[in-house]
């Protein structure tokens, strides 16, 4: 099992015949992923061919991909002016399920789409994000497939480079799904919606959550963990040394006062009865001792 992907999903690409676009997409189907189509209106009618005699069309639209293919996922690498325009297109076609790699999209633009696609009834992962994968069956985004594999534990993650230390430090054991959520102020699928999803998915025995300094979305997580999940859960908070005041990295990353602290979310967490590790690594001994 996996939470919103699988071996059988069917993907096409918005942006697949950019730079980005044509290295990840190769990168997605060397790791096993169902690549069935790219949207480019310019080069619609056109075929691209990779590597290991893999040739995939490009459609004009959204629209026309999923008519053509039965496509049920997007994956998204369109430059931030116009990512606003390419989900709002994947959200009128009906695409299920689309995930925005996208750094740097205007969180006005962010607002407006998400609200959008929750009226409409499509899932948004990201923006700013890596995307999600479910070793051996199926990886959307830009996250190495090569450092993992199938296992039962369920990943969570504001951070991109954190979500492949963890997949790394756990490899042996392996992962039912990764999520990477991304790590603006707003994303589509946040800490809760995957706690629930994981919660849920027979086959995930145990949950890693990796938040950082920056709003409450990890204080709302371990309320949430506190009435509704049964599974043991381990979590990461970024952020620990951040120097106080100062605007870190990520544009989710604004802490004011004692709220949005690194200490703050892991004594929120605690008291939900998660295990918080002060390192990646212990984080992940912490998960083996729960699992063994």
């Amino acid at each position: 099992m996996a939470i919103f992907l699988t071996k059988d999903s069917k993907v096409i690409v918005q942006g697949m015949t950019g730079s980005e676009g044509m290295k990840h997409t190769q990168r997605m189907l060397a790791s096993g992923t169902q690549i069935v189509g790219g949207v480019n209106p310019r080069k619609a009618g056109t075929e691209v061919e990779f590597p290991g005699d893999v040739t995939v069309p490009v459609f004009g639209s959204v629209a026309e991909a999923m008519a053509a293919t039965g496509a049920d996922v997007s994956v998204l690498f369109v430059p931030p002016p116009f990512t606003k325009a390419a989900v709002i297109e994947a959200v009128d076609a009906g695409m299920p399920l689309a995930v925005i790699i996208t750094e740097g999209v205007p969180v006005a633009d962010t607002a407006e789409f998400f609200a959008y696609a929750q009226s409409k009834g499509t899932r948004l992962i990201g923006p700013n994000c890596p995307g999600l994968i479910t070793p051996g069956q199926s990886n959307v985004g830009i996250t190495p497939a090569s450092i993992t594999g199938p296992g039962k534990i369920g990943l969570v993650s504001k951070s991109g480079t954190l979500t492949y230390q963890m997949l790394f430090e756990l490899r042996d054991i392996g992962f039912s799904t990764a999520v990477g959520i991304g790590g603006d102020p707003i994303v589509g699928t946040t800490h809760i919606d995957c706690l629930e999803a994981f919660e849920n998915d027979p086959e995930t025995a145990a949950i890693v959550m990796i938040g950082e300094i920056g709003g409450d979305a990890e204080e709302r997580a371990a309320a949430y963990i506190k009435e509704h999940v049964t599974k043991p859960v381990v979590g990461y908070v970024a952020g620990f040394e951040a120097p106080e005041g100062k605007t870190m990295g990520h544009a989710g990353a604004i802490v004011s006062g004692s709220a949005g602290t690194a200490q703050a979310k892991k004594e929120a967490l605690e008291a939900a009865g998660v295990k918080v590790g002060k390192t990646p690594s212990e984080t992940a001994q912490l998960m083996r001792e729960i699992l063994s």
